[in-house]
Parts: structure tokens; C-alpha cells; sequence
């Protein structure tokens, strides 16, 4: 596979009962993603709870997953703040730890202008020594990221990709219309990856692939070598699941199948709770569907 194609897995973050980082836990997670074939791992995104993590557990998680995965496969170490000064501070820790990208959501809460928002990147891409990658997803950030945005930023020379969240095809058809061959667009929303695919996107970040992973990345690399039949029809296989991981929000579902699974997951960080009950139901159903329970 090239570059930056494939499914790359938002890993959550595992904590033990008492909040504290399930280390152990995390490096079992990369293991099982790396075994089961995935193109690259993402530590610290939205599903990784970033949010609620202090600045020196965000840079520990990048660093445990750096060190476990060990050159295997690419790192792409989300870095991203409603702060431009701690994004670049983030940025730079994880670069210079080592990841081969770092993944930068949108400034939430701020709501920056189009012009703040191309303000925000211009800064960080300035102070970084390494590739980026923007991430949209306007339904936890409360701005969406336009594609003239997108289309100006692709022309600094280490911002490589975009992370597409908004499930706006036609915004997402004019980013790809618009950027040249080594900007890379990869979805953000499990559910919208085939579409991507078909309109010129190289694959995913995804949710769903903390549970199937090889599943995941069958669909995309089906895809992207002809294979458009197997791809959709591994698709709605996986469909129910897709939309089921964002019954509650992300990552409380996905944690919760983990769970289920016995897979290293833990509790979520308040203000995130678990599912509720029926949600819990209709996740194990879909894993019994799939054959995982």
C-alpha cells in the first residue's frame, strides 16, 4: 500500500477502574491491531478522549504507542487544541517522539473564522518539523472547515491530508477536485468510507476498526485494488455496526463493545458514562452478527 492509504485505527484509550492509563492494556490494543493488518494506528484522537486527558498523559499514550508499535506500521498522533500555542506544543512532542504524522482537529469551542481557521494551521505548520494532517468534523467542533480552507491550506508543503468528518460529500468531492495528487483525503465517519473511496479518497480513520480491524482494512484495500465488490459488500456487512458505534456518543459504544469483547477498555472519563442498557443490547447483537461473541 502507498503512503498514507489504508485504515488507520482512532484507538481508544484504556483506563483502569480508578481513571489511571491502562498501559498494558494499550500496548495489548496496538499488538492486536498490528496482527490483525492494519495500515496504521492513531492514539489520541476524539476516541482516544484527548479531551479529558492532562498534557503529560496525552504525550505518555503517544509515547507507549510509538514505542510498541516500533517502526511497524505508521503512527499518525492526534495533536489537535482549541489552543494554537499547546497544538504546537503537542505537535512538536509527538514529531519529535517519532510519529510519521500528527492528526489536528478543527479549534473547538473558539468557533474560529475561515480565516482563523487557516490562521491556526498556518502557525502550526510553520513551528512543525513534520506532516499534518487537518481533521473535520464539525458535529464536535461547531465549525466546519470549508473546502476553499482545505484547498489553500494543501498548498503548505507539510499539510499532506485532510480527516473528513462532516459526511458533506459534495464539500468532500471539492476538496479532492480541488487539492492535487499528494494531498490525501481520508474519511473520519465509518459510515461514509465506501463513498470516499469512490469519489477519490485513500481510506479511513476509523472507529470500527478497534473491534474488526482486518475487516476494516479488507474493505479499503478491496477497493483500492479493483476489487469495488468485495469492498461494498464488506461494507454492508459492516454497516449496522458503523452506525451503531455512534448510537451514544464516541467513544462510549465502541468502549462498551470492547468490554463485551474482553478486549482492554475500561471505563470511560466523566463527563462520559456508558451506554445504556438497550444501546448495550443492539452492540452485542451486531458483534454476534459479525461472529465476534
Amino acid at each position: 500500500m502507498g503512503k498514507l492509504e489504508g485504515a488507520y485505527t482512532a484507538l481508544i484509550t484504556p483506563f483502569h477502574d480508578n481513571g489511571s492509563i491502562d498501559e498494558k492494556g494499550l500496548r495489548q490494543n496496538v499488538n492486536f491491531q498490528i496482527e490483525k493488518g492494519i495500515a496504521g494506528v492513531v492514539p489520541c484522537g476524539t476516541t482516544g478522549e484527548s479531551a479529558t486527558m492532562a498534557h503529560e498523559e496525552h504525550k505518555r499514550v503517544v509515547d507507549i504507542v510509538l514505542e510498541e508499535v516500533d517502526g511497524r506500521v505508521p503512527v499518525i498522533a492526534g495533536t489537535g487544541s482549541n489552543s494554537t500555542s499547546e497544538a504546537i506544543e503537542l505537535t512538536n512532542h509527538a514529531i519529535e517522539a517519532g510519529a510519521d504524522y500528527c492528526l489536528m482537529i478543527t479549534p473547538y469551542y473558539n468557533k474560529p473564522t475561515q480565516r482563523g481557521l487557516l490562521a491556526h494551521f498556518e502557525a502550526v505548520a510553520d513551528e512543525a518539523d513534520g506532516d499534518i494532517i487537518l481533521y473535520n468534523v464539525p458535529s464536535r467542533t461547531g465549525r466546519n472547515m470549508e473546502a476553499e480552507t482545505v484547498i489553500e491550506l494543501s498548498r503548505i508543503d507539510n499539510i499532506v491530508g485532510v480527516k473528513e468528518a462532516s459526511a458533506n460529500m459534495a464539500q468532500i468531492m471539492e476538496i479532492i477536485r480541488g487539492t492535487d495528487d499528494g494531498f490525501t483525503v481520508l474519511s473520519g465517519d465509518d459510515m461514509t468510507t465506501f463513498l470516499i473511496l469512490a469519489a477519490g479518497g485513500k481510506g479511513v480513520i476509523s472507529v470500527a476498526s478497534n473491534i474488526v480491524p482486518d475487516m476494516v482494512q479488507k474493505m479499503v484495500a478491496d477497493f483500492l485494488a479493483g476489487r469495488t465488490g468485495e469492498s461494498r459488500e464488506m461494507h454492508y456487512r459492516l454497516m449496522p455496526l458503523f452506525g451503531d458505534l455512534f448510537l451514544e456518543t464516541n467513544p462510549g459504544p465502541v468502549k462498551d463493545a470492547m468490554n463485551l469483547l474482553g478486549m482492554p477498555s475500561g471505563p470511560l472519563r466523566l463527563p462520559m458514562v456508558a451506554c445504556e442498557e438497550r444501546s448495550v443490547k443492539i452492540l452485542r447483537s451486531d458483534l454476534e452478527d459479525l461472529g465476534l461473541l
